[in-house]
């Protein structure tokens, strides 16, 4: 096993228990807020919020790979992998970084407009750091781990655990999934950045907040995905492994 093997084979045993820690006081506290929240607003009103973001997700993950330019795979090693998300990451956290200061900047109504706009930032960066690593984003599995790394990076304590063992056992787990339960996926995802974005709607601070909020959204995003896919590409490997080792 090379060098830079082992760095990442480390690197993912701590992400993973990051990933799994218990949250903090505030964490805890924000979330127990939310779901009371949560329990006052009507059926109806969830039942419209959650098509809304399904279809918002949707439109968003063909428009990503209809855009999506299919180039001949290329064969990298893990480190040159790793290498080029960072370098998209930087590209894709200034670009989220000018939207949000820009939206920020224009009070209610564009900070609004803030939440689709970020999610097709965060969705068009997903199917490229799927394309780095080596996966066909045409493949309806592949869009659906996409989701999956969303809802890692974006999610509660006991989702984010839930989550990651699905993606440990992906290759048992994906066809037992069918589709994405799209309730538990915007719920998790607006209780997630309610709070943070809510300030960047407040005039004279909104403009700092929505960049500051947008970078670092971005960057946890990239850090989830590249551990996501390392993850994936290292139990391919074991696998083989141990195929060639049996016979």
């Amino acid at each position: 096993m090379d060098a830079y093997r082992w760095k990442v084979e480390e690197e993912l045993f701590l992400w993973k228990r990051k990933m799994t820690k218990r949250t903090g006081l505030i964490g805890r506290t924000s979330k127990n807020v939310q779901t009371k929240i949560n329990g006052l607003i009507p059926e109806k009103v969830h039942k419209v919020m959650t098509e809304s973001i399904k279809n918002m997700v949707k439109a968003t993950l063909v428009g990503s790979n209809i855009k999506m330019k299919k180039r001949l795979p290329i064969k990298r090693s893990l480190q040159e992998q790793d290498e080029l998300l960072k370098e998209k990451l930087t590209t894709f956290r200034k670009t989220a970084v000018v939207e949000g200061a820009g939206t920020g900047a224009g009070g209610i109504l564009l900070g609004l407009a803030d939440f689709p706009l970020l999610l097709s930032i965060k969705m068009k960066f997903l199917f490229e750091a799927a394309a780095v690593y080596g996966f066909d984003t045409d493949e309806y599995e592949e869009r659906l781990y996409i989701l999956h790394i969303f809802l890692l990076a974006f999610s509660s304590e006991e989702k984010r655990k839930e989550t990651l063992e699905i993606m440990e056992n992906w290759e048992q787990q994906k066809d037992l999934i069918g589709e994405m339960d799209w309730r538990d996926f915007q719920q998790e995802y607006r209780d997630y950045i309610d709070l943070v974005k809510m300030f960047q709607l407040l005039p004279g601070i909104g403009a700092m907040v929505g960049a500051v909020a947008n970078y670092n959204l971005l960057d946890q995003l990239g850090e989830t995905a590249m551990n996501s896919y390392r993850l994936r590409l290292l139990s391919k490997d074991e696998e083989q492994e141990s195929s060639q080792f049996l016979k």
